[in-house]
């Protein structure tokens, strides 16, 4: 397959799209037979993450500085599906991951070369063709910025960035002040650690969209190589992997507003190097991808599943682990619930777990 990253499905569940290369692949699924290869997609440059825009008709996929724009009926139909490129127009942002406002209209990259995250007014490329006046601008975060998520209210954009290395915070951690304080607690190193103390930002969306710059409502440390983040469906609690420190984090969504120093409320131990995770188990359990993408003496790559109610109860909370393929990345749900998706990028494969028999 070539180094598969992303992975999502279609709202029906019959298609999966999986980033690889310079390509997308097209795979039918659904049902219980394993996904099946039906075409790919070309592109001209190396592909990250993936998203599908909340109608469905379009898939992103991160790259360069900005995202590949693919139509999604043309590729399950197995037609030229590439639609265009939005680009930031400077050097390459390492573009990591892309997500969607909840209308639609705008598309956010993180580019981890340039320590922001780049917005773009989709829509308007869309509508009158691709140029470098669909960025609206660019929101100022700290190195390495890579995972992101948009709150179930769609209020808030949360972004991950692996260090704090652009600039020593101390403060309040409220917009204009930059500052980030520091957790209680927080364990900022692992036997993965790579990299130094990153951080997750709150970002409003609404301001996003106007005025990029000026988006940045609170940041905490969160800590050592935060990567990915999602959040609870009712977007009462933000979920972050920190890589470096081999842990999973669970934030208040309130309290990252109100009172972010004290805003770490759980933090369990998983496996070696985390970085994908999924809500799983209508949000009782959440998968996370273990990748070992360092080879630490002694460890293996592996899914581990955590019980929420535990976690957040401050209960020990690991219930076991799931045997992964090499470098286990990026996941998606299909719809129902009852199978995971899963690229191993080591592995070369798109992986597909049963939820029935979880530990």
């Amino acid at each position: 397959m070539g180094s598969p990253f992303g992975v999502v499905v279609t709202q029906s569940g019959d298609w999966s799209f999986v980033s690889a290369d310079n390509w997308v692949g097209v795979f039918r699924t659904g049902g219980p037979a394993l996904p099946s290869f039906a075409e790919f997609v070309s592109t001209s440059g190396d592909l990250e993450d993936e998203a599908l825009t909340p109608d469905g008709r379009y898939l992103l996929a991160a790259e360069g500085t900005g995202a590949v724009v693919i139509s999604v009926s043309r590729a399950e139909a197995g037609e030229p599906a590439v639609l265009g490129t939005l680009g930031s127009g400077g050097p390459s942002g390492g573009a990591v991951e892309v997500t969607v406002s909840p209308g639609g209209r705008f598309a956010f990259v993180s580019e981890e070369n340039s320590g922001s995250i780049a917005v773009f007014d989709l829509q308007k490329a869309l509508t009158t063709g691709f140029s470098p006046a669909d960025l609206v601008g660019r929101i100022p975060v700290d190195d390495s910025p890579v995972g992101m998520t948009v709150s179930p209210d769609g209020r808030w954009l949360y972004a991950t960035t692996e260090s704090t290395a652009r600039g020593q915070h101390a403060g309040t951690g409220v917009a204009g002040t930059r500052g980030i304080p520091v957790s209680p607690g927080l364990p900022t190193s692992g036997s993965g650690a790579v990299g130094g103390e990153g951080t997750l930002t709150v970002i409003s969306l609404a301001r996003a969209e106007t005025d990029p710059a000026a988006s940045v409502v609170a940041t905490v440390k969160a800590g050592c190589s935060p990567v990915r983040v999602i959040t609870s469906a009712d977007g009462s609690v933000v979920w972050v992997t920190a890589r470096g420190s081999d842990r999973l984090l669970a934030f208040s969504a309130t309290r990252l507003l109100s009172d972010p120093a004290h805003s770490l409320i759980a933090s369990v131990e998983v496996g070696e190097a985390p970085v994908g995770l999924a809500l799983v188990d209508h949000g009782e359990r959440i998968v996370v991808a273990d990748s070992d993408r360092f080879a630490a003496k002694g460890a293996a790559s592996s899914l581990a599943v955590v019980d929420i109610p535990s976690a957040l109860a401050g209960r020990p909370a690991l219930l076991g682990y799931i045997p992964g393929g090499g470098f286990p990345r990026e996941m998606a749900l299909e719809p129902g619930g009852s199978t995971l998706l899963v690229t191993d990028y080591s592995s070369d494969q798109l992986e597909s777990v049963s939820l029935a028999h979880l530990p």
